[in-house]
């Protein structure tokens, strides 16, 4: 490193973009309007959230699985610049117990964007649960310098929604 890398800091240093892409085939909403005070008011991340059409939930970036909840209805990940975002399908489906949703990626699992990450029965979670609205959240804001969120219909893995500098 030399001595102008160190006044000015170097070239590994400069800001990097992330795209997150949909997990879910669907429609983006706000992030305000998810009727759980947790997401809508940014407790745990901001983001968006998306109205589901589809029957899986698919890694949003290339990284790996963090956590994936007991119940299946929620997972974390990291990508590989290092953004750690939060997938919650819907609100309350923790008290399913897991009903309407099939593991397929395991913790620690290194994924794909677009890799299945768990299966569901979108029908029965309609029927069931308090909203399918399905937050995607950026749990590490405070390396977040920039967020852009995008706007209407999404197809899982190939949509961006949010476009994120670190």
């Amino acid at each position: 490193m030399g001595l102008f890398d160190k006044l000015f800091g170097s070239k590994d240093n400069k800001a990097v973009e992330v795209e997150i892409y949909a997990p879910l085939t669907g429609e983006i909403v706000n992030i305000e309007d998810v009727p759980d005070v947790v997401f809508s008011e940014k407790i745990v991340g901001d983001g968006v959230a998306i109205r589901p059409k589809g029957n899986k939930i698919v890694a949003p970036v290339d990284g790996v699985i963090g956590k994936i909840f007991e119940t299946n209805h929620a997972f974390s990940m990291e990508s590989k610049e290092g953004i750690e975002l939060f997938v919650h399908f819907g609100i309350d489906t923790v008290e399913l117990k897991g009903e309407g949703f099939t593991r397929i990626a395991q913790e620690g699992q290194t994924v794909k964007r677009g890799d299945t990450v768990i299966e569901l029965d979108l029908e029965l979670l309609e029927a069931k649960a308090k909203s399918v609205l399905t937050p995607i959240v950026i749990s590490n804001m405070d390396e977040v310098s920039h967020m852009e969120k995008k706007e209407g219909e999404t197809v899982a893995g190939e949509s961006v929604v949010l476009v994120i500098k670190k």
